[in-house]
């Protein structure tokens, strides 16, 4: 039997988490679950002890990164054939686990992820933000040769062999497009599949306009020193 683990990472995401973990026992009853509460400020922690939600609690911040490859190192650590990150925030609907998993499972691809912009339906961001997704995905297919639509989203699943590469090498800072750069140039196989992705639940995102211009300038200089240091060592 396949072993599945979701890996929630979650930074104040209190207005939420409960009912994505609701949703999580309803619709995946299957898979294990792991939230790694990145030392939230909230009163995450307290709705999770009061489900009584299998959680982690990181005494420090380790941003986005660091929790996702705290997840890994959980998969790995407890066998998993394949682990699947959902965002803490209820944008990614988990009734599309099965679809996403399904050749990870057959052994048709090492990587899915969930697009949103496949379909083009459910919530699709701003016009701003789908503006650098299109650029960070040229980018990442000039350096890589590798073609997808929603570089950024986070609701990706990964099989075993990429579950022990995450758990010990993983970027720290807004990690999706240049994860899928270094996984390629490792011979990863990856594919992309229709989602319908909804507006988070609670909250707002910590992401502003400020925030966007650096994330796109870091990330696409993360993009390419990942491409020339990859080649560098293949010589």
């Amino acid at each position: 039997m396949c072993k599945v683990l979701i890996i929630i990472p979650a930074y104040n995401e209190a207005g939420s988490i409960k009912k994505l973990i609701e949703e999580i026992k309803n619709k995946c009853p299957e898979a294990d679950y792991i939230v790694l509460n990145d030392c939230s400020t909230d009163n995450t922690e307290t709705e999770l002890k009061n489900i009584k939600a299998n959680y982690l609690k990181i005494p420090v911040n380790l941003g986005i990164g660091g929790a996702v490859q705290l997840g890994y190192k959980y998969a790995r650590e407890n066998g998993y054939d394949i682990a699947v990150q959902v965002d803490g925030d209820g944008q990614h609907d988990v009734a599309y686990i099965d679809s996403i998993i399904t050749d990870i499972k057959l052994g048709k691809s090492d990587i899915v992820i969930g697009s949103r912009f496949i379909d083009k339906e459910g919530f699709q961001s701003t016009g701003s933000r789908r503006i650098g997704i299109k650029i960070l995905s040229s980018l990442i297919y000039l350096s890589c040769g590798c073609k997808v639509k929603d570089a950024t989203s986070g609701f990706r699943a990964a099989g075993k062999e990429y579950i022990n590469i995450f758990a010990n090498e993983y970027p720290d800072d807004y990690p999706e497009p240049e994860v899928l750069v270094s996984a390629t140039l490792n011979g990863a196989r990856i594919k992309e599949i229709p989602v319908i992705m909804r507006e988070r639940m609670e909250g707002v995102s910590s992401i502003n306009f400020g925030k966007s211009v650096y994330y796109m300038i870091k990330v696409s200089i993360a993009i390419i020193i990942s491409r020339i240091s990859l080649g560098i060592r293949r010589k």
